[in-house]
């Protein structure tokens, strides 16, 4: 018998290059098989890889080799999301430049997710920050600037202090900037929208058509577009201001609540706000004072609440006493109408302001089983159901009929030449601001002139490329100090005129990538008859962390570039999977500095200490692999020690795929040990039956019926497994089949075996080849090798499975005393009740419960349960 080691640092590169001089994953266009697209969220390529980025990789892997094997044409690229301000930051710190910093790393990271042997087509491979991808960018740009998804306005945005640049609200974390950490300021600032709220309720109503997503990841875009019902109301001015509006403007969703207002808030980037600090100086302050707080909608509800009185007074549409009008810190000018009545005794928010400022608290609706004479509200504002008091005409409604009965009446209500309410839709969906103030990003392909306006740059000067020549040594964007880059003549009138400098969020940059993988090299960037070939993407795999920004995007992409022609569908994702995350201990030295693991010596009693030295470890609990904090595993140093099919078995098993994975030491070399014994079971195969295809007999015996049942399960589960995402189940299936072969194969050699069990033995041998080939796939090429068969497993089909092997036998039976579980039974499947019955009652545990007696009744369903009444 062969005990020769499976060496996987000798044959994992050389199948790696029989792979790559063979061109096997390389994806034909015009291959008339069906199609499977398969891929996961590219990646940026920020210097090196860890073995923790490799999860999602190698899940998409598993995905691809499987729907080879099963007879797609499968697409499987890679890419890079290259523009950022991460490249422009290491510029500064290296006095490089970003482009050297960026293609440095895609090289490096390129040969790290190589070592992991995925079956990438990188003929397909693309990077954002090149001109010939974001050249098409840009004509995507004009063409829906044309259509009118493209404007420019002055807008409050979140400002970067330290990145110097704008941020979207969903890059505004507890107030701080996703990537620098920074608290957010607000600034007014010329900004370019994209108009994804002119598609929120495409956007909103499409969720209901995507079935294979995740139900949180759903659910997340749902409350982002947070579509609501509601009522405009108009409140006009006692005394407007001179040349101001003579009313306010409000959106409420619930304006069953009016009787209880007392007071109205303005936003601070309101109009009416800041006509009224222009006149007063203390109002300005205050603006400026809001202006330096929290910009994200959670902070915003959790800071104190601050107000100016304006000394305004509004007259209440339902005949109420006059509202006065404040400045209030908490009311987002991005959401309705930038103005709000307070309702305080039925929102904390207003309730806290009301408090604060004296104003009154007025119950309007009435708890169920309350007595409206004495209830009040105390420093809780009370938000259940109940029936309206205090009301007027709506005492005693439910706040359904109360909010129709409102809408209905204010509907009759004349301000003007317009009704005080109408009906109204409203969604918490803002408009995309993209323009960044940054040079390493897409530059937006417009023209400012002084005679002419914006202007589109002609679609033969695209691309409109970045300037190499620029300097980082002054904060803020090399772009707006370029001496030559920014002027231009003006391609309508010809007079001197100067590019636009802000350059496109990076979100732009992926929220279209995965049609550009579409086009074979050579072809059109976005080749609409290749993307209505590939799209959409048949399973798309990434972080949760991406729920809302790039997944929302992407799809109102998608929708925007149908509504032009450029593409002809809906949603750009069939199929997502958010993949748990890899995670590590971390560990401390004396001095509390992050440790390397390969720095740390676990010693038999848990403890750790420094290599080489007695000076103890703190040991902290497992986190997400973080380069900051050095609980990281480089992919080369598990290549050099266990070979990587390790790494992608250890990954995808015990834990469901959604679930973060702690990597162990224990774990991997776990793996490694089931490696080798794959490896042993085949070579012990081999020498038990050399011919590598023996002759189909006639018919099987017992034995050599059991092991091909064993095998063509094997291959029925793990199809099952994978198809479900189910990686760990599909390791497990596994695992248990090699317990099986292993009593089969020693069975075999104590005696020579017969033609139907050498054949069942072979067979045996080729189904796990076959069934671990997208798990492990170095490890697969040498078993399929080593069983003389001809080709690569990487090309093989899936195994033939006989269905008629997938009957079992026997069947196992729960049984149930009095209710409670007890034991099982194992019967043949053809067994009556009465034999089932039978066996039951000889069982121990049946036996101890009757303790002599005989049964009041045994319930025998049919291959399900026995329920036995002592």
């Amino acid at each position: 018998m062969s005990t020769e080691r499976y060496n996987a640092r000798e044959a994992e590169p050389r199948w790696r290059k029989v792979w790559d001089d063979r061109g096997i994953f390389r994806t034909r266009n015009e291959d008339a098989r069906p199609k499977y697209y398969v891929l996961e969220m590219f990646p940026y390529p920020s210097g090196r890889i860890h073995i923790g980025h490799g999860r999602n990789y190698v899940m998409g892997d598993v995905v691809a080799r499987f729907k080879r094997m099963k007879g797609f044409n499968v697409l499987h690229p890679m890419g890079w999301d290259a523009f950022g301000l991460p490249a422009e930051n290491a510029a500064i710190e290296r006095k490089s430049h970003p482009r050297e910093w960026t293609y440095e790393n895609i090289e490096t990271m390129r040969e790290q997710l190589k070592l992991l042997g995925l079956s990438l087509d990188w003929s397909r491979e693309i990077a954002t920050c090149d001109p010939s991808y974001y050249g098409e960018q840009q004509r995507i740009f004009l063409q829906l600037m044309k259509a009118g998804f493209v404007y420019r306005k002055e807008s409050e945005v979140n400002w970067d202090p330290v990145d110097n640049t704008v941020l979207a609200n969903e890059q505004v974390i507890d107030g701080r900037g996703w990537r620098s950490g920074a608290l957010v300021e607000r600034r007014k600032l010329a900004q370019w929208f994209f108009r994804i709220t002119a598609l929120a309720k495409e956007l909103l109503d499409g969720l209901d058509t995507l079935e294979r997503w995740p139900d949180k990841v759903r659910l997340m875009q749902r409350n982002w577009i947070g579509r609501s019902e509601g009522l405009h109301v108009r409140f006009g001015i006692e005394n407007p201001p001179v040349g101001g509006p003579n009313e306010i403007k409000v959106y409420t969703t619930r304006p069953d609540t009016l009787f209880g207002a007392s007071f109205i808030a303005l936003s601070p980037g309101h109009p009416l706000a800041e006509q009224l600090a222009q006149r007063s100086s203390a109002l300005g302050a205050f603006i400026e004072e809001c202006r330096r707080g929290g910009t994200s909608t959670a902070e915003i509800e959790t800071q104190e609440k601050m107000g100016f009185d304006t000394g305004l007074k509004v007259r209440h549409p339902l005949g109420g006493p006059h509202l006065p009008v404040y400045v209030a810190n908490f009311v987002l000018m991005e959401y309705g109408t930038g103005a709000i009545f307070g309702c305080p005794a039925h929102d904390q928010r207003d309730l806290d302001f009301a408090r604060k400022y004296g104003l009154p608290v007025t119950p309007v609706v009435l708890p169920p089983g309350a007595d409206p004479a004495v209830f009040e509200v105390g420093n809780i504002a009370y938000d259940g159901e109940g029936t309206l008091v205090h009301s007027g005409f709506l005492n005693g409604l439910s706040i359904p009929d109360a909010k129709e009965a409102v809408a209905v009446r204010l509907e009759k209500e004349p301000l003007g030449n317009e009704p005080v309410g109408e009906r109204a839709v409203n969604y918490r969906l803002r408009d995309w601001g993209i323009s960044r103030q940054r040079y390493w990003g897409c530059p937006i392909p417009v023209i400012h002139c002084e005679a002419c306006g914006i202007q589109p740059v002609p679609e033969a000067e695209l691309p409109v490329r970045l300037p190499d020549d620029v300097s980082f040594d002054a904060p803020g964007n090399p772009l707006d100090r370029h001496p030559t880059w920014k002027h231009v003549a003006c391609p309508h009138c010809g007079g001197a005129a100067v590019r636009e400098t802000d350059t496109m969020d990076t979100f732009v940059d992926s929220s279209w990538y995965f049609a550009r993988f579409a086009s074979e090299p050579g072809e059109a960037p976005l080749s609409k008859e290749a993307a209505d070939k590939w799209l959409p993407v048949d399973q798309y795999i990434g972080g949760i962390e991406h729920a809302i920004l790039h997944l929302l995007y992407s799809r109102f992409f998608i929708r925007a570039l149908s509504t032009v022609g450029r593409l002809s569908l809906e949603e750009p994702f069939a199929g997502l999977f958010t993949q748990g995350m890899i995670v590590h201990e971390t560990y401390k030295d004396e001095g509390g500095r992050w440790l390397f693991p390969e720095e740390v010596e676990r010693r038999d009693d848990g403890s750790a200490v420094k290599i080489g030295t007695n000076e103890p470890v703190t040991i902290g609990a497992p986190e997400k692999m973080s380069k900051s904090k050095k609980n990281v595993v480089p992919p080369e140093t598990v290549a050099d020690t266990y070979g990587v099919d390790c790494a992608r078995w250890f990954m995808l098993s015990d834990t469901p795929p959604e679930r973060d994975r702690e990597w162990t030491s224990a774990g991997i070399e776990g793996a490694w040990r089931f490696q080798q014994r794959i490896w042993r079971l085949i070579n012990e195969a081999v020498e038990l039956v050399p011919d590598a295809e023996p002759t189909h007999p006639d018919a099987f015996g017992a034995e050599s019926t059991a092991l091909r049942r064993a095998a063509h399960t094997l291959a029925a589960e793990v199809e099952s497994d994978i198809e479900r995402l189910h990686f760990n189940k599909a390791v497990s299936r596994v695992h248990s089949f090699v317990t099986v072969f292993g009593d089969a194969l020693v069975a075999a050699r104590n005696g020579e075996p017969v033609a139907d069990l050498a054949f069942a033995v072979r067979e045996a041998a080729q189904f796990l080849a076959l069934a671990i080939a997208p798990m492990v796939p170095h490890l697969a090429e040498e078993c399929w090798a080593a069983l003389g068969k001809a080709g690569l497993v990487s090309q093989a089909g899936w195994p033939g499975i006989e269905p008629a092997l997938l009957a079992a036998d026997t069947v196992t039976l729960p049984i149930q005393i009095n209710g409670k579980r007890r034991a099982d039974i194992t019967v043949p499947v053809a067994a009556t009740p009465a034999e089932v019955e039978n066996a039951v009652l000889a069982l121990d545990a049946v036996v101890k419960a009757l303790d002599g007696r005989a049964p009041k009744r045994i319930i025998v369903v049919p291959q399900r349960i026995v329920n036995v009444v002592a």
